[in-house]
């Protein structure tokens, strides 16, 4: 029931953006990722003409990245991702799911061995803005998350937070968000050999930031940070960096490059707190 109630929860943030407002133009490029955090500009070169462009209400990207061994042992590792945006008059809504899907050999008890799924991660997040004045400067937010992630101590992990962001700097070349906002958050712990399985809820303050930095003419550079900050300090909190450097290849293909670096105060004891992953992927961007 509880992921019935998310699904419907990400599908309403992203679907209720319909009933707002009306079009209107602007002069911002389309997204070459359009994450929940990503509230960005792509790598396409500013229409500088007299005439006004009128973006797309609905843009979007899918990227795929793997990597495959054999010799003495074979194992796969595949990560993709959809990225969803759609903007109407003052609203804005992103939704981002990403997977990561890591196969090896498995070897039974009878000596066979199988090439099985052995872990995998994937992530659904979705946040919508709306606009409070006509420079969009000040914005108020809806954000969930939520995880399932078996390389880790958790089952599952979900987050719902809601507050104010501010668009604080704006140049042809960077761009710098920020938002705050008061939240609630469910971390659902594996069972262990000592332990059974335990549901940790507690209220947070979330914290985001994405800075945006155009290099030249087809590469662009992107640093998200985020907090979830749990009030309760014997709870869990999460802290989360991510580096982006996006490559043009052509119009509508990218090559993406990210580092990801996770944090949680409490795991198991088995678990380290400290996670990163590196990724190359390729973006198609629609």
């Amino acid at each position: 029931m509880s992921r019935l109630l998310i699904v419907i929860s990400f599908l309403y943030l992203s679907v209720s953006t319909y009933a707002q407002g009306s079009n209107f133009q602007k002069t911002k490029p389309d997204t070459s990722s359009a994450t929940a955090a990503d509230i960005l500009f792509s790598l396409e070169t500013p229409d500088t003409s007299s005439n006004i462009r009128t973006p797309p209400l609905f843009t979007g990207s899918i990227e795929l990245g793997f990597l495959y061994k054999t010799g003495n042992t074979n194992s796969g590792d595949v990560k993709t991702g959809l990225d969803f945006r759609f903007e109407k008059s003052a609203w804005l809504s992103l939704l981002n799911i990403d997977l990561l899907l890591k196969k090896s050999d498995v070897v039974y008890d009878n000596g066979d061995t199988h090439f099985e799924t052995t872990d995998n991660k994937w992530t659904v997040s979705s946040q919508t803005n709306y606009n409070l004045d006509n420079e969009e400067q000040n914005y108020i937010y809806g954000n969930i998350w939520y995880e399932e992630n078996e390389f880790s101590s958790f089952d599952n992990q979900s987050s719902i937070s809601t507050g104010w962001g501010r668009h604080w700097y704006r140049s042809n070349e960077a761009s710098l968000w920020g938002d705050i906002g008061p939240g609630y958050k469910r971390d659902l712990y594996k069972a262990t050999d000592t332990d059974p399985q335990l549901t940790a809820d507690t209220f947070i303050v979330q914290l985001q930031a994405l800075y945006i930095r155009r290099i030249g003419e087809h590469i662009e550079f992107k640093e998200y940070l985020s907090a979830k900050q749990a009030l309760d300090t014997d709870e869990n909190s999460i802290y989360k960096s991510e580096t982006i450097i996006t490559t043009k290849l052509i119009s509508t293909l990218q090559l993406k490059f990210t580092i990801t670096l996770g944090y949680n105060t409490n795991v198991d004891e088995e678990q380290k707190n400290f996670d990163t992953q590196t990724a190359a992927t390729l973006v198609y961007s629609f």
